[in-house]
């Protein structure tokens, strides 16, 4: 009879030590659905030191944990799945990527084309490779993600417990994240903030988002042009200060400057002519971290081969880009509270959601979020406008161009909450 077959006992790490339930099982049973395990919960089947728990219980080390037969793939004793054969070649990329590493953290310069995690037909992924970096300890894991065709510095952490550590930084945004990317035009303000809520666009599945100024949650980039060629292209820099899903390609192109190569959100227009690659010109250049040995982790990742050869045949110098990291933007009380009505907002939001779908069904909440804000069909009103705080003497574009506007002039007071942002000079 196989393990999976009868009941299991699992000792709580000390790397598990205050995680919830659901998560371990995420972690230590991924083959174990949410759903199951919100069953096996509501049961009773669940038993943490022979008590009956819920999947918000938090876990303390050294707690016994019952776990009932279930149809997952085979794990080892302490929990661990077991470990996968890969490919000589897969050996070699996974080899390939690394930047650097220590006890705590791998950081992997991830190519383009290559996904982080699987799906559905995705069968080469990071998350797939990460059988290459275990020696000793337990399998590593992912603690944030690139997009399939975005290149750059991509960090695994070792154990469950840097997971826990690098995962609070990366949430709590105290990580610095610079991107570089080609755009296909130039803005008219060299040094801009963008504050555009996102959210998934209706109908595409969660695959694609848009900007949504009454529904969407808060996004903000920052963004500085490192250098342009004519008015053709412009390289710039982009320092994205939340993590929203495709925020900076979505950003980038409601501007009108959509990313070179990126056909989802900017269209025909996003490809250059010439000798320019038609892949993705957006990289991950730099991230800066605290490690959890005290000095900050900071890695830079090597360009592409298509990005470089794109800078050089526009006649840029990739030694020109990489600046010294200015410190923390300060923000006013205006900008906090500006901030804090915002959260408000989003959390009456989803409470109202939950009440929806008690009284009404789950089908309230998915009418709610599909209601066009404009023209019949679901699409919206016209195309949204960034608004960016940019340097003094910025030339503000014509209404409705979709260009960022610089202004001198300070938010104003009484704002509504989730409006559309300001122009500050910097």
């Amino acid at each position: 009879m196989s393990n999976i077959d009868i009941v299991r006992q699992f000792t709580v790490g000390q790397d598990d030590d205050g995680v919830r339930l659901d998560r371990w099982f995420k972690r230590h049973l991924p083959k174990v659905g949410f759903a199951m395990v919100s069953r096996w919960a509501r049961t009773g089947q669940i038993r943490v030191d022979g008590k009956r728990a819920d999947v918000d219980t938090r876990l303390e080390a050294g707690q016994v944990l019952r776990v009932p037969p279930g149809g997952e793939q085979k794990t080892s004793a302490n929990g661990e799945r077991p470990r996968r054969e890969l490919t000589e070649a897969e050996i070699e990329l996974a080899d390939s990527m690394v930047l650097t590493q220590d006890r705590a953290a791998i950081v992997l310069n991830k190519p383009p084309g290559l996904a982080t995690q699987g799906g559905s037909g995705m069968k080469e992924h990071v998350d797939g490779l990460l059988d290459a970096y275990v020696d000793k300890g337990p399998r590593p894991r992912l603690v944030h993600r690139l997009d399939k065709d975005t290149s750059g510095v991509l960090l695994i952490a070792r154990t469950p417990g840097s997971a826990a550590y690098f995962s609070k930084r990366f949430s709590g945004r105290s990580a610095k994240k610079i991107y570089w990317a080609l755009v296909v035009g130039v803005p008219s303000i060299n040094d801009g903030m963008i504050e555009l809520p996102l959210a998934k666009q209706p109908g595409t599945g969660g695959e694609k988002m848009h900007v949504d100024e009454k529904e969407g949650q808060s996004a903000r980039t920052r963004y500085r042009v490192i250098d342009r060629a004519g008015n053709r292209a412009a390289w710039v820099e982009l320092h994205p200060l939340t993590g929203r899903t495709h925020q900076l390609r979505v950003h980038m192109a409601a501007i009108g400057h959509p990313i070179v190569g990126d056909g989802k959100y900017g269209g025909q227009e996003a490809f250059l002519t010439g000798s320019i690659s038609r892949k993705m010109h957006l990289h991950a250049r730099r991230l800066i971290i605290e490690h959890p040995d005290g000095a900050p982790l900071d890695v830079t990742a090597p360009l592409p081969e298509h990005f470089a050869n794109s800078l050089e045949s526009l006649g840029f110098v990739e030694s020109e880009g990489d600046v010294e990291i200015e410190a923390p933007i300060e923000f006013t009380k205006e900008d906090q509270k500006r901030a804090a009505k915002q959260h408000a907002k989003e959390y009456r939001k989803e409470r109202r959601g939950e009440r929806r779908k008690r009284s009404d069904g789950p089908s309230s909440g998915q009418n709610r979020l599909s209601k066009p804000s404009g023209k019949p069909g679901g699409k919206p009103a016209g195309k949204p406008a960034g608004k960016s705080f940019g340097k003094p003497g910025g030339k503000p574009s014509r209404p409705g161009t979709g260009k960022p506007t610089g202004s001198r002039s300070a938010p104003r007071s009484g704002a509504k909450p989730g409006g559309a942002p300001r122009g500050r000079g910097r």
